[in-house]
């Protein structure tokens, strides 16, 4: 596990800004490039090019969608990064969350980058590099730290978020002034403490930015997020009335609400069991790096010694909270954890909400915990988890504070773009001013203009699937998807490979398409088909390999469908003997 006392993490080289340098010197043009993170939720990935230099602003994954069959996650396309790896001189991280930093493994494949990052999102870092077998050169960062990547100069900022250690970015160098917010809210009593540093960002502002990247995921929402004081009252209500074992589903990411859960039940004399292998491994982490210290080792039971702690007495903090599969949670609803079984008037708080995609997954678990006679506590109806990022008028304080020459909309779903440009004009900026952009696409500054240049380089989804990473394209998801809706069928043929006659009988073979028992007679036509095909192509003297594969498969596919309705993947294989 990561240590930040560790040899291996090296602090940046701060910078240092020159008194005489002109503020009116021609700025050099520049492009930002979006990978990922536009027009969807996830793989957020950006670029910052200028003067054959480029930087990089986080490098997430994306979680498959339901029609993505047997893929296991989604990364941006790094072609462009491949392509001019001698210019990336750095890949600074605003958090430690799945989709800002799930591809840096699979793009230090690809280039050798200099990684800056705060302590927790390093840690993360650091330990999913380990489970590959890869290094990076590591430079752990924090609020208020500026440092140098190659003639970026760059100062992390500190935010609000529902993950520690959460950081914006000021970026200057020869083209001008960027800033990113990265994921954020504004919180006036957080739970560690850090209150956002809006008076920076109005510094900032009075020293001009040339282009402004902020959060749009909660652009629809109006009024404010609510500050996380706001879980810990509905926490607390909760230990306070509630005598039977609780179990805690949150991400487990959410490091200040997790020791804040940990107090409550030392406050209410329980004991705290941890199941997850995220869950451990994060609370490990940050019991490292220091988040935990004052949370003394005796408070936890290990999950596989539960049975001796009275009900009253336990809390189990458990991953799960998005309905995956294989969750510590998923497996108590369905009776296949090792150490968990769930009894009648167990409480069960889900502090979360779903994830978009995530919804059917969730209320099959929450059923299931129904049958059990579980009482379960949702987000929706107590105020146990409140979203990290910042709504309407959160974002509209944002944009006043810091006055960006030009604006990009990002993180979030076209919608969200789209009302966070709406919002953005209807607080003054001009629309010439503001760039709703793609995934590939750049947005080119050059003497105080701006321009999108469409598709600029691959803005693709790259599937990972296994040990295959983008081998797996269009083409093979939608065989995946046609075998899982009509199933398949295969037809060997022998043939005499001087005659071109049958040397035996075809074989048939079917796979998720019928009960084999049952429609014998439509098997039976179907090889008849099979037998008439090879005919008509003999006596045209059309016996070759792909001559016969294309009229099978043609002629089976017209039968099938005519039969049944139905299109199952055919697959001919001609044997010459």
């Amino acid at each position: 596990m990561a240590d930040t006392k560790n040899k291996r993490y090296t602090k940046p080289k701060p910078y240092r800004v020159s008194a005489s340098k002109k503020a009116t010197a021609e700025k050099a043009p520049f492009r930002i490039i979006p990978l990922g993170g536009m027009k969807e939720i996830g793989k957020n990935c950006t670029l910052i090019e200028c003067n054959d230099e480029i930087l990089i602003i986080d490098c997430g994954l994306a979680f498959p969608e339901y029609e993505m069959f047997g893929i296991d996650i989604v990364i941006p396309d790094f072609t462009y990064i491949r392509e001019n790896k001698e210019k990336v001189k750095g890949l600074i991280i605003t958090h430690g969350h799945e989709d800002h930093i799930g591809g840096i493994p699979y793009l230090l494949q690809e280039v050798n980058v200099p990684v800056y990052a705060s302590p927790l999102a390093m840690g993360m870092i650091q330990h999913k590099l380990e489970e590959n077998f890869l290094s990076c050169e590591s430079h752990v960062i924090k609020a208020g730290s500026k440092f140098r990547a190659g003639s970026f100069r760059i100062e992390a900022i500190q935010t609000n978020h529902s993950i520690a250690d959460s950081l914006a970015y000021s970026i200057k160098f020869p083209g001008g002034h960027v800033v990113h917010t990265g994921d954020f809210k504004i919180d006036y009593s957080p739970l560690d403490g850090k209150v956002i540093d809006l008076n920076r960002f109005s510094q900032l502002g009075d020293e001009g930015v040339d282009v402004l990247l902020c959060d749009s995921t909660n652009v629809l929402r109006k009024g404010y997020t609510p500050s996380e004081a706001v879980v810990r009252e509905s926490i607390d209500e909760i230990f306070d009335n509630i005598d039977r074992r609780i179990i805690i589903a949150t991400f487990a990411s959410n490091v200040h609400r997790i020791k804040y859960f940990i107090e409550s039940s030392i406050k209410h004399q329980r004991r705290i069991a941890v199941s997850g292998r995220s869950m451990e491994n994060v609370l490990a982490l940050s019991r490292e790096l220091g988040y935990l210290d004052d949370i003394p080792e005796s408070a936890f039971v290990n999950i596989s010694e539960i049975k001796n702690i009275a009900d009253r007495n336990l809390t189990i903090i458990t991953t799960g909270s998005q309905g995956e599969p294989m969750s510590a949670l998923t497996r108590m609803a369905y009776d296949n954890h090792k150490s968990v079984k769930l009894k009648k008037n167990d409480v069960v708080v889900f502090s979360s909400s779903p994830i978009p995609g995530n919804e059917k997954v969730i209320s099959q678990v929450i059923n299931k915990l129904y049958e059990k006679k579980v009482e379960v506590v949702l987000a929706s109806t107590m105020d146990v988890h409140v979203s990290g990022h910042a709504s309407s008028e959160e974002l509209k304080l944002i944009h006043t504070l810091i006055r960006p020459k030009f604006f990009i909309p990002a993180h979030g779903e076209f919608r969200h773009l789209i009302e966070h440009a709406k919002l953005s004009n209807r607080l003054g900026q001009p629309k010439n001013h503001i760039f709703v952009i793609g995934n590939g696409d750049a947005l080119k500054i050059e003497s105080r203009k701006a321009e999108i240049i469409k598709e600029f380089t691959s803005g693709d989804d790259v599937m990972v699937d296994g040990y295959g990473i983008g081998d797996v394209g269009s083409v093979v998801l939608k065989d995946r998807k046609s075998l899982s809706q009509s199933g398949l069928i295969t037809i060997s043929v022998a043939l005499d490979s001087a005659t071109g006659s049958l040397m035996t009988e075809p074989k048939l073979n079917t796979k998720g398409f019928v009960y084999v028992d049952e429609h014998q007679d439509l098997l039976r036509d179907a090889l008849n088909i099979v037998y008439n095909t090879i005919g008509k192509n003999a006596s045209k003297g059309k016996t070759d390999e792909a001559s016969l594969t294309r009229a099978i498969k043609s002629d089976m596919k017209t039968f099938i469908y005519n039969r049944t309705k139905r299109n199952p993947v055919i697959i001919p294989v001609i044997l010459y003997v």
